[in-house]
């Protein structure tokens, strides 16, 4: 009898011991699920605020004072500790700009047309001449559309009649003058038509298909396989040029980077729905800027190795790892981007009810930003602008890593506060480095304003026909980009190096080609 006692409460606690675990499983799994629904939930928040909600990531006035109605004990504490970002920030009064009409440019060339009276008109009703004094003058804008025409180049042939030649001793019995240089030989293409078409597609998304119809309308058959043939070998007829802004980018303080998806057919042992990568670099003089575009297969960092191989100075990049080990290389300090990091706290603002904590690190890094908004605003001196900077912003960093220490122990890492209260302390190290120099900025806005017009376009050509292609694109995209970035018409600019291009000779003339280096004297006196 004992031992069926002994026996059945031993089967038991056995039986407990499972059901405890079990409990303890389904209590886990309860949690996980419930865990993965929250972060369901907040993504589903941020992607409809997306679609329909205010896109900028700026805070207004009223989100400062929306703070205080949220997490007060918070705030209160964070005051007490000093962290006052609500009264620290000043908004700037609103002015009203008077409505009306902005006047048209004056560099636009001016027609006069007078809307005068009949002569007869001109006699006052007690027979004296009417005098003239003053006119109404309003503008109107016109436009004539595209006109496109041929070229038709002779090239007279001489000959003497008498000898036919044989008195010349070796000349040519026939003489006729050589073929003028051009861009791309033996086509029917000038240095404004291959502008006209580079600039509409890589820099005003305008695919070849499109333009193949817009040719139609005027007159002219241009196939979309001919543009594209000819945009090929532009851009081979370029390679010395994009030699040099690879040197001029290595040669400068900063280096910014960024990277993003493209689709590229017809690669080797790839399939065509493959991602590949458009990478970009901004650097050499910070007041004359390179922009280089470089398409590669893949997102490893050893592309950027590669590319800014023996360069010394600073990178500044987002948290992508890829770039984690060009950071870490003798000679090279890596710089965060707290536009990433306002991000991140922007979308877990948006994807909960208690914004309290996400609003506390966007007006801390407000306060980052205005501190750079005002000092460069007075025009320092660099060392004077770096000293002043850092003493500004040292107290609001130290602040703001006390308070993000505090809250990433607070906060669920699977949320997406939490995700970016741990994305700011993996970067932090980075973040803070834009102190170092005058010509760093808290942020890569830089070069994602520069990856802008690459992403636009793809959007309407969706993907590159193939590796020459893509090649072709990243060539075209730097030229046209260092252009606009440098402050010159790209149209114009085009049609004035494809007009030089086939006269030049050694690096020095393809040098001096760069918007870097242009003779502004020379390229003014250009004319199509």
């Amino acid at each position: 009898m004992k031992d069926d006692v002994k026996s059945l409460a031993s089967e038991v606690a056995k039986l407990k011991t499972q059901i405890d675990e079990q409990q303890e499983y389904y209590e886990k799994r309860i949690d996980e699920i419930q865990a993965k629904a929250e972060l369901l939930e907040q993504e589903n928040k941020v992607l409809r605020h997306r679609l329909f909600g205010r896109k900028s990531e700026k805070l207004t006035e009223g989100d400062y004072k929306q703070m205080v109605l949220f997490d007060e004990a918070e705030c209160a504490a964070d005051e007490d500790q000093g962290e006052r970002g609500q009264e620290d920030i000043t908004v700037a009064g609103h002015t009203r700009k008077k409505p009306g009409r902005k006047p048209l440019s004056e560099k636009l060339p001016r027609v006069e047309i007078v809307h005068d009276i009949a002569e007869e008109e001109k006699q006052c009703a007690c027979g004296a001449a009417l005098q003239r004094i003053g006119a109404e003058v309003c503008e109107k804008l016109k436009i004539i559309p595209a006109k496109i025409y041929v070229e038709k180049h002779i090239r007279p042939k001489y000959a003497c009649k008498e000898c036919e030649g044989l008195a010349n001793d070796g000349e040519a019995a026939v003489k006729i003058a050589p073929v003028p240089p051009q861009i791309i030989p033996k086509s029917i293409v000038t240095e404004t038509l291959l502008a006209f078409i580079l600039v509409s597609k890589f820099n005003d998304a305008l695919p070849f298909y499109r333009q193949e119809r817009m040719f139609g309308r005027i007159g002219a058959e241009i196939s979309r396989a001919d543009m594209a043939n000819w945009a090929i070998k532009a851009a081979a007829s370029c390679g010395e040029l994009i030699e040099l802004m690879e040197q001029e980018i290595r040669g400068g303080p900063v280096v910014r980077i960024d990277e993003t998806r493209i689709q590229v057919m017809k690669e080797y042992q790839r399939e065509d729905t493959s991602l590949s990568y458009m990478w970009v670099f901004r650097g050499g003089p910070p007041e004359k800027p390179v922009i280089l575009y470089k398409y590669h297969p893949t997102r490893s960092g050893e592309v950027v190795l590669s590319y800014l191989k023996g360069y010394e100075g600073f990178i500044q990049t987002d948290g992508y790892k890829g770039y984690a080990e060009v950071g870490s290389l003798p000679g090279i300090v890596h710089v965060g981007c707290w536009a990433h990091v306002r991000r991140k706290f922007d979308e877990a603002s948006k994807a909960v009810k208690k914004v309290g904590s996400a609003r506390e690190a966007l007006s801390k890094i407000s306060r980052l930003y205005a501190v750079e908004r005002e000092l460069r605003e007075l025009n320092l001196a660099d060392a004077e602008f770096t000293q002043k900077r850092k003493q500004a912003v040292e107290q609001i960093l130290v602040a703001f890593k006390t308070w993000l220490d505090k809250r990433s122990t607070q906060v669920a890492p699977s949320t997406l506060l939490g995700k970016a209260l741990r994305y700011t302390q993996g970067e932090w190290p980075k973040l803070i480095n834009y102190i170092l120099s005058p010509h760093l900025t808290p942020d890569n806005n830089l070069i994602e304003n520069a990856i802008r017009p690459f992403v636009v376009g793809r959007k309407n050509w969706l993907f590159s026909g193939s590796p020459r292609g893509a090649h072709a694109s990243a060539a075209l995209y730097s030229i046209i980009q260092t252009a606009k970035a440098n402050g010159f018409e790209p149209f114009k600019y085009l049609s004035y190096i494809f007009s030089q291009i086939p006269l030049c000779q050694n690096k020095e003339d393809f040098k001096a080609l760069l918007p870097q280096h242009l003779d502004a004297n020379e390229y003014k006196s250009f004319s199509f």
